[in-house]
Order: structure tokens, then C-alpha cells, then sequence
């Protein structure tokens, strides 16, 4: 019985082999010459399933003393065959570069406007990073002030006046209260 799942090792060795050197050429193909080899390709990969089931019948059969071996054998091909799918999708989905640059194309008025749109994406960044810091370093302002409470006994959020003193926008108490009614684990 070994000697069947060693020559199913066998037959999934030279499989895989092909199958591995099919997908590395369908990015650089393009038309009906691509859509054939990924037919082929499918094709290829149902039958090495095939061979697994085949496989893990084999294994099933084996006296429990030699089963251990070959189900990590086994379970290694099924690693080996969940990479060939996912080479394979991104294969299909892969463009050769003169593909890619016939798409995108490669004057140089797209690479300065690419790199205006960059340098003003960079600025909105820079300036957001700058109020998101002085956000953070109003919560933790905050966040050390003493808890109060109001007439009931409920504790209210720390720090109310200062949200409310009218030197932030609307929007911006709004966030921090939320940020606030968050952080604050007795509500």
C-alpha cells in the first residue's frame, strides 16, 4: 500500500512541477494563448486534487503504526497545493509590464501630475497628523482632571468645562466626547 502513495508522490511531484511552471508564464502571455494555458492550468490542478483524495485513501488504509508518517506527508502536499491555488489566482489576475504600460502609459506629464497628487496627498497627511497630536494631547489633559459628579451622585465625564468652553469647533467636542465616553471604563 505504501508503494501506491509513494507512486501517487510520485505522479503529484511531476504535477505540481508543471503546474508551477505554467503559472510563472501566464502573466507574460496575453489573449487566447493565456486563456488556454489557465484552462490548462484549471485542468491540471483538478487532477491534483484528484491525486489527493487518491492520496488520503492511501493513508487511511495504512496500518496505524505507519499512518502517522504519511499523514504529514500528506498534510505538507496539502500546504504545497493551497499555495499552487492562490500563485495561480494571482497569476490570472498578473499583467506583464509592457501590458501594465500600455494600461497606465509612461508620458511624463502623468508622472508629474503623480507626483503633485502625492505631494499634496503628503500635506493633508502632515496637517491631519498635526491635529489628530493636538486631539490626543487635549484628551490627556483631560483624562487628569477629577472626576466629578452632579446632583444625583452619578459621575459625570471628566473634564466637561473644558470641552465645552467654546474654543473648539462643534465637530471636534463632539470627538472627544466620544473619545471620551469611550476611554472612560465607570460609564
Amino acid at each position: 500500500m505504501s508503494s501506491d502513495f509513494e507512486a501517487y508522490e510520485q505522479d503529484f511531484g511531476t504535477l505540481t512541477a508543471e503546474i508551477t511552471n505554467k503559472i510563472g508564464r501566464i502573466p507574460k502571455l496575453g489573449g487566447e494563448e493565456k486563456t488556454q494555458l489557465v484552462l490548462n492550468v484549471d485542468k491540471q490542478l483538478e487532477e491534483v486534487r484528484e491525486l489527493m483524495e487518491q492520496m488520503d485513501l492511501e493513508v487511511r488504509e495504512i496500518p496505524i503504526q505507519s499512518r502517522g508518517m504519511y499523514q504529514s506527508r500528506l498534510k505538507s502536499y496539502k500546504g504545497e497545493m493551497e499555495k499552487l491555488e492562490k500563485d495561480f489566482k494571482r497569476s490570472r489576475i498578473a499583467y506583464s509590464d509592457e501590458v501594465r504600460n500600455e494600461l497606465l502609459g509612461e508620458d511624463a506629464g502623468s508622472l508629474e501630475s503623480q507626483r503633485a497628487h502625492l505631494l499634496d496627498n503628503t500635506e493633508k497627511l502632515e496637517r491631519s497628523s498635526r491635529r489628530l497630536e493636538a486631539g490626543y494631547q487635549i484628551a490627556v489633559e483631560t483624562d487628569a482632571q477629577p472626576e466629578t459628579t452632579n446632583a444625583q451622585g452619578e459621575p459625570t465625564l471628566r473634564g466637561n468645562s473644558r470641552v465645552t468652553s467654546g474654543t473648539l469647533s462643534d465637530h471636534r467636542q463632539q470627538t472627544i466626547l466620544e473619545l471620551k465616553c469611550v476611554e472612560t471604563p465607570d460609564m
